[in-house]
């Protein structure tokens, strides 16, 4: 019994009927062959030695697998968390070993912010950032990405962490484009680019369900050509920068200097990775758990993710989390379970134990193709489409989230999308729909009278209010109430409360108030329908101690008391 608490259901299930584990291996064995190049190339991305991209594809792995919330969500270093690690030691040189210390230090911090937002149980804050915020920052992220690609494609060093950047790095930059490398770096990308959006004619001959997997296999055979070709024609004689020899071995287990000073520096960029590689995670874990019937806890997730970053910096990885492409990847190959990940996360240890030399004279304009092939993938474009046709004021979150973050940084488009966001939602609390409501025939079902054919009462108003009140929006339905109950042959005004959930101070004081003006102008104010909690706040409060009118059960119950009687 003991055993059982201690090992997740997929291991008992697979002890209990082994044959079903067939899928997972086979799903896992092809998984570690193609993460490698990605692995290789996001810690390239995120101006770390590539060996560090494969040290985050093992052991954050198989903590997730164990403990995570998703039985299919594939966690290790993604582009977004590589981009935002750069952008978060910009200031600092690339590759050096204070460099690579503060990246490590990074994944602790992250994975440390994750596993207490799991304990304290803050899952719910995922709900605050919208999708439009969400998928505006990726987009910026996926074009920023692409941007900082243009060294590695071209052969010059420029800085492309903002447009701003970009544009001040290329006005300073003296270098020549070398030739070469941009002739392989363009074959390179017109090649996968014609793999990945040419699939329906390329990989016609496969089977439909396996055209998307041929694509995607093609970037090993891509991979594996020119490490051939930079041994065959000795590019790195040619000024092509290429791949050095990777460490054959795991690195021992060790933490970094943690001086506070250097915390304290960190922690803005810690809370932004920890904030988008929690909502990027579950975002695909929830949307898998919806569609396989399973169920997903937000805060198993923090928890999962977070033991996850702390063992990536103690192994000498850096941030990581789950990644849309690599899940999608996943389930492609067949994974079914965390098996698929266990296998993939053990592949790669014995990839880089036994044939990680063999990944020696890859030129790292292949490594740039590939990441730009997976970052065009993360531009959003249909969120924006769906958004503007159907909530504009999320499109226009995702356009300023969008824009700011390629102008002027992934930090500064993050604050910004999520002040938009707060505005957007402020804007339309405060925008409250307050409807005019009469009986439907000879039901008890009252309705908005401009939607349906509903019968008024002379001398009764019947107002339902379609929003909480609070101090932002409580001087606007004032007036709106004001102005609908401004007629002489009015007596009873009912405030019908049923989308009602909250009333602050100054909502308490607005409704006083409003019972008072009534009092004045001979009218009567009356509540129905007001839900347990709003209750026990109204009447303790002066709104009922000194009430015109009465407080009714229902709205049926109102009118049958106060209509004219014939």
């Amino acid at each position: 019994m003991r055993l059982q608490n201690l090992l997740p259901n997929w291991i008992l299930q697979f002890i209990q009927q082994p044959r079903t584990a067939l899928p997972d291996i086979q799903a896992g064995l092809m998984m570690a062959v193609l993460v490698i190049p990605q692995s290789l190339g996001y810690a390239a991305l995120a101006g770390l030695p590539p060996i560090m991209g494969l040290y985050a594809a093992i052991v954050p792995v198989l903590i997730y697998s164990w403990i995570g919330a998703s039985s299919v969500s594939s966690i290790g270093p993604v582009a977004i968390t590589a981009i935002m690690t750069a952008s978060a030691l910009s200031d600092y040189a690339t590759g050096s070993l204070q460099y690579i210390s503060l990246a490590i230090t990074l994944a602790l911090m992250v994975g440390a912010i994750l596993l207490v937002g799991g304990l304290i149980r803050l899952g719910w804050i995922m709900q605050f950032v919208s999708r439009g915020v969400a998928a505006g920052f990726i987009s910026g992220a996926a074009v920023l990405i692409i941007l900082g690609q243009i060294k590695h494609l071209l052969g010059i060093p420029l800085n492309a962490d903002s447009l701003i950047n970009l544009a001040v790095s290329i006005y300073h930059s003296s270098k020549p484009i070398h030739a070469l490398t941009a002739m392989i770096g363009l074959l390179a990308l017109g090649l996968l680019l014609i793999s990945r959006y040419g699939e329906r004619w390329v990989w016609a001959w496969l089977p439909r369900q396996w055209r998307s997997f041929g694509n995607r296999f093609f970037v090993i055979v891509l991979v594996v050509a020119s490490i051939w070709a930079s041994h065959r024609y000795n590019l790195p004689a040619y000024e092509v920068n290429v791949l050095q020899p990777l460490p054959t071995h795991l690195p021992t287990a060790s933490l970094p200097s943690l001086s506070p000073t250097t915390l304290l520096t960190l922690l803005p960029s810690a809370l932004l990775i920890a904030l988008i590689a929690f909502v990027s995670s579950s975002t695909i874990s929830a949307q898998q758990a919806r569609l396989r019937g399973e169920t997903y806890s937000a805060n198993k997730e923090l928890g999962g993710l977070g033991l996850a970053n702390i063992a990536s910096g103690i192994f000498g990885g850096f941030a990581v989390a789950g990644g849309i492409s690599r899940t999608s990847l996943n389930l492609l190959v067949g994974a079914n379970s965390p098996l698929a990940s266990v296998i993939c996360a053990l592949g790669v240890l014995l990839i880089l134990l036994f044939f990680g030399a063999y990944l020696t004279g890859l030129p790292y304009v292949v490594l740039a193709s590939v990441i730009i092939i997976s970052a065009i993938a993360m531009i959003d474009t249909k969120t924006l489409a769906q958004a503007w046709q159907h909530d504009k004021a999320d499109a226009v979150c995702f356009v300023i989230t969008f824009t700011t973050a390629i102008v002027f940084g992934l930090n500064s488009g993050l604050v910004a999308g999520l002040l938009a966001s707060f505005a957007a939602m402020i804007y339309r609390t405060h925008q409250v729909h307050i409807a005019v409501l009469g009986r439907v025939g000879n039901s008890e079902h009252f309705r908005n009278i401009e939607r349906y054919q509903a019968t008024t009462f002379e001398g009764l108003l019947l107002l339902r209010i379609d929003e909480s009140l609070y101090f932002g929006n409580a001087q606007s339905v004032r007036a709106n109430l004001l102005k609908l109950s401004d007629d002489s042959a009015i007596c009873d005004i009912v405030l019908i409360m049923t989308a009602v959930n909250h009333v602050d101070l100054a909502a308490q004081e607005m409704l006083h108030d409003l019972n008072q003006h009534c009092q004045a102008n001979n009218q009567r104010l009356h509540f129905a329908e007001v839900k347990g909690p709003v209750m026990d706040i109204l009447k303790s409060s002066q709104v009922f101690a000194n009430l015109s009118g009465q407080v009714f059960l229902s709205t049926n119950q109102a009118v049958q008391t106060l209509r004219p009687k014939s």
